[in-house]
């Protein structure tokens, strides 16, 4: 061998081996499978508070830990697609958020890896886990309690707009907690001397045809039952009711930021970060079973005052003093 070549191997070698080396000491950054009945478009905020979340807990997208997303738009039959997706990558662990049915898919998608879930109903009957304090399995979460709240929702609606004797509520039957939110809602209503319309809708169709039969029959009010299809139609919900001049009570906050008249409820964005700082304490070592099922503490009553002015609606001092915030 000459002494040129034998000079270029030697030192071609003593190039490769610390990179080769300092590949071995990098492990791959953990993975974590995000699954969502929801979509990109309508969960900017909730996203950034998930990604807060990690950070907080030192864990940074992009840095520290990769993220896989898969959204079911709205579309539930696709959620154990997804979740299945999800399930067979390598992720150290699954979070699900966007309601009961994306939980469900996520559980059955896979029994080893650890779940994290946001939900807005009760776990435990649910069958996602054995209690709120001792989850057992692989599995717990956020019960954020989008799907437990409609009988307040009814209570404040009608306290803004007393004269509605008849209150229209819209739900989408396609949703696993619908049925029990509507007896909820029409118990509450005969509690409080009011009639309920029930109008199905889950597709944009039907919630034009919705809005379209409140207006023939002139019903003064509409509730929104909790549903993350709606939330994937928040901006179309929201302009028809201003359309319309239709006051609407909403589940989330963000329908009354993007100018729906009020919201009654907790502030999701608090469920997606506690669901980051869970997934964080997951990638630490930590056993889902270990992990207590967290209920909020806190609800916020939101009203758009500028909202209110465009359809007309005179908000009583009462209702005001009690709104921890007013959108001018």
């Amino acid at each position: 061998m000459r002494r040129r070549e034998f000079i270029t191997l030697v030192g071609g070698a003593s190039v490769a081996w610390p990179l080769g080396a300092r590949g071995q000491q990098q492990p791959a950054m953990p993975l974590i499978g995000f699954l969502s009945s929801r979509s990109p478009e309508d969960t900017t905020q909730v996203l950034a508070a998930f990604r807060s979340g990690l950070a907080e807990s030192g864990f940074i997208e992009g840095q520290t830990v990769a993220v896989e997303y898969r959204f079911a738009r709205g579309q539930y039959d696709e959620l154990p697609k997804l979740a299945a997706e999800l399930a067979s990558k390598p992720i150290k662990v699954l979070v699900s958020t966007g309601g009961e049915l994306s939980a469900l898919a996520a559980k059955a998608a896979t029994s080893v890896i650890p779940i994290v879930f946001t939900i807005g109903s009760d776990p435990v009957k649910l069958g996602l886990v054995a209690s709120y304090a001792r989850p057992g399995g692989n599995i717990t979460g956020i019960n954020i309690l989008a799907s437990m709240l409609e009988t307040k929702r009814l209570a404040l609606v009608h306290e803004l707009i007393p004269k509605a004797t008849t209150i229209a509520v819209m739900a989408d039957p396609k949703f696993s907690a619908t049925a029990v939110e509507v007896h909820n809602v029409e118990r509450a209503a005969h509690a409080l001397g009011l009639q309920v319309r029930v109008l199905h809708a889950s597709t944009d169709d039907e919630i034009d045809a919705a809005f379209s039969t409140i207006a023939k029959e002139r019903i003064m009010a509409l509730a929104l039952i909790g549903d993350p299809f709606y939330d994937t139609r928040r901006a179309k919900l929201v302009a028809l009711s201003v359309q319309y001049k239709l006051p609407t009570m909403y589940y989330f906050r963000e329908f009354a930021e993007d100018g729906g008249l009020a919201s009654y409820g907790v502030d999701v964005r608090q469920g997606y970060r506690q669901a980051a700082e869970y997934a964080a304490r997951i990638l630490k070592g930590a056993k889902p079973a270990d992990l207590p099922v967290i209920e909020p503490t806190k609800f916020e009553f939101v009203i758009n005052l500028k909202t209110a002015r465009t359809m007309g609606v005179e908000v009583p001092p009462s209702l005001s003093a009690e709104a921890d915030e007013i959108i001018e």
